[in-house]
């Protein structure tokens, strides 16, 4: 239970809603505002945006899971974050929470489980039951993963993030082998819901949901 606001401390996050912006700007801004943060500069931020079509790798991912059908008109980058390969593009809801960890609890992994937990909470406000699998990192429906994470953390403050299929075209994902892993499928809230659902109107139940996880002085204490 989340105690009430006049008996905790509130940090200060701003949301930083972009709508749709290509890869390659808002990935030079997360590099701008993390040192912005670790200067004091700027509070804890939330990016939120959709990107054009890309592929991207993680530091240490495997080449070949790019495949040779892949589109060509999609850009590949090699980035930063953990991971392996992903898709990001238009109808996929991503977030970038550029935050001071100093000020949370200092652990990558406890980190990791709340961005999971985010996302299974937003879904269940749409009826969706995801969750963590054993051993692997995102949130998954059943045998398909509907969000994947991936961050970079340097001296504690983070960059990089989530990314949730809200209504993507899934055939992108058929050029690649997502997150490196073989025997599972992807899925998003399109596919699972009968009714319609936009990327807007899960952005403002994720804004909710991360405010309530992140803006408490109790947030990530477990």
């Amino acid at each position: 239970m989340i105690p009430e606001p006049d008996n905790i401390a509130m940090r200060k996050i701003d949301i930083l809603d972009l709508g749709a912006r290509p890869y390659k700007e808002v990935w030079d801004l997360q590099k701008e505002l993390v040192e912005k943060r670790r200067n004091g500069q700027i509070n804890d931020t939330l990016i939120l945006v959709e990107h054009e079509p890309v592929y991207t790798l993680g530091k240490s991912a495997d080449e070949n899971h790019i495949l040779q059908h892949t589109p060509r008109e999609v850009k590949t980058y090699r980035i930063e974050r953990g991971g392996d390969v992903t898709f990001h593009g238009p109808g996929q809801l991503v977030g970038y929470p550029i935050l001071d960890l100093h000020n949370y609890k200092k652990s990558i992994s406890g980190y990791m489980r709340s961005l999971e937990q985010l996302i299974i909470d937003t879904l269940a406000e749409y009826e969706i039951t995801a969750e963590r699998k054993d051993g692997l990192t995102g949130v998954w429906v059943g045998d398909e993963k509907i969000a994947a994470l991936g961050v970079r953390v340097t001296r504690w403050i983070t960059m990089h993030g989530f990314a949730l299929n809200v209504t993507p075209d899934l055939t992108y994902y058929s050029g690649i082998i997502p997150c490196g892993i073989f025997e599972y499928g992807v899925t998003s809230m399109a596919r699972l819901l009968t009714d319609e659902v936009t990327v807007d109107s899960v952005k403002q139940v994720l804004i909710e949901k991360f405010m309530s996880q992140f803006q408490t002085a109790e947030s990530m204490s477990g």
